[in-house]
């Protein structure tokens, strides 16, 4: 078997002992429906975060999507995307299973994808196969009149449910009981800000309180935008982004206590919490955390002059230890640009790394996680989800829309406004 074999090809062919490997659950074999009824983030990477009550629960998908081939599924889909013609766009995230990129009008990051959907304003339906809070940043952006739609309403994101909106509104009160609203320089006390990975109802509360919204491209850019305007920062939901980026500005580690919402100060002393310079919310990306300086270390050992590019959602050691790091953007641009024959260990979803294997085969590229272990969430989005939403919409009917309140909508577009104004320098990425 190639390992440059799809994600969903190499896992069927693991678990019935057809090839060699290991998988982190043998249940990522079966079609996502049969999770759907469970409470969980299904199996992968997520299967043991715990997942809020309030977490949207996908309803029955039709038989006739489930027992349907793979070849019948990329027909269906195929014709319907011919018959909606231009009334049409599909998004695909960069860690989505190949046999949905297959169909994707733009890959990209979340907000690459977002943008995408402004350039086809004569869309009527905007499909975005990703995950939940992806979907809602595209509504909030999109035109009124068209609907975003997310194939399996099950697809949310266990770093963005580890920040709701009452735990940091409650965080909130607290700061301010400690700080007061405005430092001694009139700047203010602190500024929240959000990853781009968390709900519309946390980018509209930093968008309600002087706060922006960061990307993995641009998180140096904006904790320098708030700093402008603020003695501190409050950075969720991940924690290791946060660390990593403000470490390579120059904070020390004893300037960014962590703030665990289920404990009175987030787990602190109010002078800690006066000392920081940087608080980071008890947060994290589960398929990142998989990666270990242990695997870095094997990765050496193997292939001298290997070249290791981490993703900045990694814990601090990994991002440490590895040669370089940066967003999706930053290690797909990194790789595309290497003019010569080069062996890179990537630390990042492993449906991207396999995808770019297989684009760039001048290159020997690999997971630093020998363990296949996709994202459980964007794994819920299946062929056959994508061929029922279409062909509803064919028929005339729309299905799984993501609509946000205008309430929250227009204060969160405040913090995605000041997010696209902080740009980062070209080809932003960290060097160990």
């Amino acid at each position: 078997m190639s390992q440059t074999a799809s994600v969903d090809t190499r896992i069927q062919l693991i678990t019935t002992q057809q090839a060699p490997g290991s998988t982190c659950s043998p249940d990522l074999a079966q079609g996502p429906w049969e999770f759907d009824p469970q409470p969980g983030y299904g199996p992968g990477a997520s299967m043991a975060d715990e997942i809020p009550t309030t977490a949207p629960r996908q309803g029955e998908l039709p038989d006739a999507y489930k027992q349907a081939s793979t070849e019948d599924l990329h027909a269906r889909i195929r014709a319907a995307k011919e018959t909606l013609g231009e009334k049409l766009v599909i998004l695909g995230h960069f860690y989505q299973r190949d046999e949905i990129i297959a169909h994707a009008d733009f890959v990209g990051d979340s907000f690459q994808l977002a943008n995408a959907s402004l350039t086809r304003p004569e869309a009527e339906a905007i499909v975005f196969c990703g995950v939940h809070f992806m979907a809602e940043t595209a509504d909030m952006l999109s035109q009124p009149e068209q609907a975003v739609i997310l194939p399996n309403l099950a697809a949310g994101c266990s770093m963005a449910d580890m920040a709701d909106i009452d735990q940091v509104e409650e965080c909130w009160e607290q700061l301010m009981d400690v700080y007061g609203p405005t430092a001694d320089d009139g700047r203010q006390s602190v500024i929240p800000v959000t990853y781009m990975n968390s709900s519309a109802a946390i980018k509209g509360f930093c968008g309600r309180n002087g706060g922006i919204v960061c990307t993995s491209s641009n998180a140096a850019t904006v904790l320098e935008w708030a700093f402008e305007r603020g003695q501190r920062v409050l950075f969720f939901p991940d924690q290791h982004l946060g660390r990593n980026t403000a470490k390579a500005m120059g904070i020390s580690l004893d300037q960014m206590p962590m703030w665990n919402p289920n404990k009175p100060l987030g787990g602190n002393d109010e002078q800690s919490l006066l000392d920081a310079e940087v608080i980071l919310w008890h947060g994290f990306c589960s398929v990142h955390r998989r990666f270990t300086v242990a695997q870095i270390e094997a990765a050496r050992a193997e292939h001298p002059g290997v070249r290791v590019i981490v993703h900045p959602e990694c814990p601090m050691p990994v991002v440490d230890a590895a040669d370089e790091s940066g967003s999706t953007d930053y290690i797909t641009k990194a790789i595309a640009a290497a003019t010569e024959p080069t062996t890179f260990a990537i630390g990042t979803e492993i449906n991207l790394v396999q995808r770019l294997a297989a684009e760039y085969p001048q290159h020997t590229i690999f997971c630093l996680d020998p363990v296949v272990c996709p994202c459980s969430t964007m794994y819920r989005i299946h062929p056959g989800y994508l061929a029922w939403v279409l062909e509803s919409l064919v028929d005339g009917t729309v299905v799984n829309q993501i609509q946000v309140p205008d309430d929250v909508t227009t204060p969160a577009r405040v913090a995605l406004e000041r997010m696209l104004a902080a740009k980062p320098p070209a080809a932003a990425g960290t060097s160990a």
